[in-house]
Order: structure tokens, then C-alpha cells, then sequence
């Protein structure tokens, strides 16, 4: 019997097809060349190589990664675009994606203000692992209705949820300041959303949040004083690594379970954890079998 893959669950690789679309495009999120832009956020300069295949392809042999997960980035904003703007993005970034050649694999994309179920089902069927949405999606009773046909599609198809942070408009903020400030904030309300108004609504959807869900689960002790959602943390509902080091990984892990932690890096912005032993075999590989189950071959 094969060894299970070690796998990176979050990261992001331009394909060609999508670097094409976004260059078509004269209004945010569009690319000038390499210069990206975005809504409310200064311009920022993409290096090239961080969307080469085979140079990643070698860094994930390099980190020891058998799998990297790719997703297309809540962060630019295409999930909420108008459906005829979003459309041609989503086409070309599924196109492109799922043709990539091993290591990588891909997360889904969706427009979540126009719920198309039948594309989502078809992208899962040609070979994504499960669905990204944004953070800022599970804020309130609100969004998660207008997700509802597509978590409901997750739960047809077993396919789990990846919580990405969203777009995060900031002008005149620093740069750090939406990785610093808005993503963890997006975080932090979606691990709550979820737990008030998602998981009893969607119990048999697996859901993985990034950057350690802003580090919410931390905040067990000032529920026990202030009150909160009941059930944290729901069946289901693991985290990610992505920009935390050893010692907030080993916390969170200790606060939520040492199984409900999943290894990842958000390449290339950050590297993977290098966590030895046990603990890094659990994250690498354990966890991500138990939560992919059906979604991966754990052999492969």
C-alpha cells in the first residue's frame, strides 16, 4: 500500500488561462502586466515566478508536499463581481487549474451573490477537492442563505468548505494592514457565523478555515464568561496553518484538538511549517486524510 500524501491545503498558482482573464479585464481585480490591482487596496507588483508551474512544482518537492491544494484567492474579489464580470474569471481559472499537472490539486470558486450549483457541480466532478468562499460570506444569517444552494451542493456532492478571507478595501491603510487587521478580523466573525448560524444548518458540510480561523478558537475562556455559540467547536470544523509558527500551532492544537489541524502554507506569500515528528506527520498527513475522506485518494 501506497504512504497517504502529505498535503498542503492552501495555496495559489495562477494558471495562464486565468493571468489571461484578469489582463482583459480595465476594471478591478485586473492585471497591467504583472502589476495587480484591486479594489480599494494600492497596486501591488506580482512576481512572475511565484506563478510558474514547474518552479513551484520544485518548491513543493523541496517542502516535502505530495499535494498542493491551489485556490483561486477570495481575496481578489471575483466571488462577489456581478455573474456576467465573474463568469469569464471562473471559467478561466477552473480551465487552467484543473489541468495542472501533480503536485498541485484545486479548490472551486463560486460566485456567491448568484449561486450557480450546477457549475459548482461540474468543477467537482471534473476534480476540485471541495469549494473556497470568502470569510466575509458567513457574517450573518444573510450570507448564508444566499450560499445555501451551494452548501447544499457540498453536502450532495460530500465535498468540503474552504474559509478564505475576503476582499479587504482599506485606503490609506499600510500595506500589512489587511493580512494584519482585515483577514484576521474575517476570520475571527466567520469561525462565530459559522458556528451560530451554519453548522446545525449544514451539520454533514466539513469545514476548513484558514490562518487558524484568525485564532478564534483561542477564545474558549472568554466565552465561558461572556457567553457565545454552542457546540464550539462543531463536528466537522478543523483549521489551517497558513503564516503561524510553532509555538500559536501547538496553542491551537491544544485549545481545539490536535486532530482538527490541518497543514497550510499560502504559497508564496509564506512558507510551510516545518513541524517534526508526530505533530508534523499529523498535520501533513493525518488530518488532511480524515478530512478530505472521499475527496482524496489517501494512497495517491
Amino acid at each position: 500500500m501506497k504512504r497517504r500524501p502529505r498535503v498542503d491545503v492552501h495555496q495559489h498558482l495562477w494558471p495562464s488561462s486565468f493571468v489571461d482573464a484578469l489582463r482583459d479585464r480595465s476594471n478591478p481585480p485586473c492585471l497591467d502586466g504583472w502589476t495587480l490591482h484591486l479594489s480599494g487596496e494600492p497596486p501591488y507588483q506580482v512576481d512572475p515566478a511565484d506563478h510558474s508551474v514547474p518552479a513551484r512544482a520544485a518548491l513543493a518537492v523541496r517542502d516535502g508536499i505530495d499535494l498542493a491544494l491551489v485556490s483561486m484567492s477570495s481575496a481578489l474579489g471575483i466571488e462577489t463581481l456581478p455573474a456576467d464580470e465573474s463568469g469569464p474569471l471562473l471559467d478561466a481559472y477552473h480551465e487552467g487549474a484543473l489541468a495542472l499537472p501533480a503536485p498541485f490539486g484545486v479548490w472551486a470558486a463560486a460566485n456567491i451573490d448568484e449561486p450557480d450549483p450546477r457549475m459548482l457541480r461540474d468543477v467537482l466532478e471534473a476534480g476540485c477537492v471541495g469549494l473556497q468562499i470568502p470569510a466575509t460570506a458567513l457574517a450573518d444569517p444573510a450570507g448564508l442563505d444566499r450560499c445555501a444552494p451551494l452548501l447544499e451542493e457540498l453536502e450532495r456532492a460530500g465535498a468540503p468548505l474552504f474559509v478564505h478571507p475576503g476582499p479587504a478595501a482599506a485606503p490609506g491603510a499600510p500595506a500589512w494592514w489587511p493580512a494584519m487587521v482585515s483577514y484576521v478580523g474575517q476570520m475571527h466573525t466567520a469561525w462565530f457565523g459559522w458556528h451560530e448560524f451554519g453548522a446545525r444548518r449544514f451539520p454533514r458540510v466539513r469545514v476548513l478555515f484558514a490562518m487558524l480561523a484568525g485564532l478564534a478558537p483561542l477564545h474558549a475562556d472568554r466565552m465561558a464568561v461572556r457567553g457565545g455559540p454552542a457546540g464550539v467547536p462543531a463536528p466537522g470544523v478543523y483549521v489551517e496553518t497558513s503564516s503561524y509558527g510553532r509555538e500559536i500551532v501547538a496553542t491551537v492544537m491544544a485549545s481545539l484538538g490536535e486532530d482538527r489541524v490541518l497543514l497550510g502554507s499560502d504559497r508564496p506569500y509564506a512558507v510551510p511549517l516545518a513541524l517534526g515528528g508526530s505533530a508534523g506527520v499529523r498535520l501533513r498527513t493525518g488530518n488532511p486524510a480524515r478530512f478530505f475522506s472521499n475527496c482524496i485518494d489517501p494512497n495517491s
